[in-house]
């Protein structure tokens, strides 16, 4: 399994702030409602972050040597995907609402109520500590690399007939 690139998390967050800016515009012409999460999405966005924290941290401390207990290595596994999932739709959603901050910044002298612009500020930060605890949690999934055992040699490559043999 790969490591999250920063690059795909960047690019994510682009094309989210994009499409929530195109949006943005769309739904103003319209007269209707800014198209922001309700606040009570980030007690979602918390939950998954703390689960995501949890169950990393089991794993982080089975890695570091307090292995009283024997690691599934499913739950492992599963717990990187979930890190890797928190952080890109940490960048999912970020760049949503930073596309729609960023058409409503001209409104902000002409607004009477801010309230709006602090939700969207709220839940650009519940995306940030998505990200962040996806890419922490993925590091405690990292193994370190066993200095004890010499690297093995790469097998030659054999011509293939069409029977595969796997472990």
């Amino acid at each position: 399994m790969r490591t999250i690139r920063p690059t795909w998390l960047l690019a994510v967050a682009i094309s989210a702030a994009v499409i929530g800016w195109v949006v943005t515009e769309l739904t103003s012409r319209a007269s209707l409602a800014l198209p922001v999460l309700p606040l009570s999405s980030l007690v979602t966005m918390g939950l998954i972050a703390v689960v995501c924290l949890i169950l990393g941290l089991k794993v982080r401390r089975w890695r570091d040597g307090n292995r009283d207990r024997v690691l599934d290595p499913l739950l492992a596994a599963r717990t990187l995907v979930l890190a890797q999932a928190c952080a890109y739709a940490g960048a999912m959603l970020f760049g949503w609402h930073a596309g729609i901050l960023l058409d409503q910044l001209p409104t902000i002298g002409l607004r009477a109520d801010l309230g709006v612009i602090w939700q969207i500020v709220a839940l650009l930060s519940g995306g940030v500590v998505m990200v962040a605890v996806g890419i922490a949690v993925e590091r405690f999934c990292k193994l370190p690399p066993e200095d004890s055992e010499p690297t093995p040699k790469p097998r030659p490559k054999r011509e293939s007939h069409g029977e595969e043999e796997f472990a």
